[in-house]
């Protein structure tokens, strides 16, 4: 039997949103709200004149809608698949929101060189797993001190040596006397699929998936 449900996806609130918008137009899908004002966290939306529906969530929450089946589809962000390593496909880079996951620090403790094999530093972050397999590759004892935002005041009130953050212009750093030390991973947004979805309306989230491939390509040559 058909799937007959509304097929929903999954959007990151914040910044990101504002550069998804224009890619889910192109690609045919419509939301009958603006999304940037409305505060209503599940929007009626269009598909080429079907109906669908758009969850407008936090970004660290997208993963965990899609691979639990609450969203068929999502919009997420390189580093929650990274940290989080939900159980979704991933068929697609949306080559928005770039930007770098850094190990950063005071300039005069950077200065003086990477943490010694064998030391331990406090880092502050929100991706603990990401921070903590880097560290131990490396043959340094972090003791992660797990924040939500402002990672750069951390250092600031020595709570940490380090901070592990995204980086986009590198300006709040420089404001609050940071550098960067280590690239750990180039970061984007991606488009990701339950697998369950995948398999049973594969027809519709598969057109999905090519228009909004188009959709990146038109972007990339505009």
């Amino acid at each position: 039997m058909a799937d007959t449900r509304v097929l929903t996806i999954a959007l990151s609130k914040g910044r990101i949103l504002e550069q998804t918008l224009p890619l889910l137009a192109t690609a045919g899908l419509t939301l009958a709200e603006d999304a940037e004002k409305t505060r209503k966290l599940m929007v009626d939306g269009d598909y080429l004149g079907t109906p669908v529906r758009f969850l407008i969530i936090r970004a660290a929450d997208v993963c965990t809608y899609v691979e639990q089946g609450a969203a068929d589809m999502g919009i997420a962000g390189r580093d929650s698949l990274l940290e989080y390593r939900p159980r979704v496909y991933e068929p697609l880079d949306l080559e928005i929101g770039r930007c770098r996951m850094c190990v950063c620090g005071p300039k005069a403790l950077v200065d003086a060189g990477v943490p010694e094999r064998g030391s331990r530093i406090r880092v502050a972050t929100k991706y603990d797993s990401l921070t903590s397999q880097y560290f131990l590759t490396q043959g340094v004892q972090a003791e992660i001190i797990h924040l939500y935002g402002s990672m750069e005041l951390a250092p600031l009130v020595g709570m940490a040596e380090r901070i592990v953050d995204l980086v986009e212009t590198g300006s709040t750093l420089k404001a609050n006397g940071l550098v960067e030390e280590t690239t750990l991973f180039d970061i984007s947004s991606r488009l990701i699929v339950n697998p369950a979805s995948f398999a049973t309306r594969r027809k519709q989230v598969g057109e999905i998936i090519n228009g909004l491939r188009e959709a990146v390509k038109t972007k990339g040559n505009g």
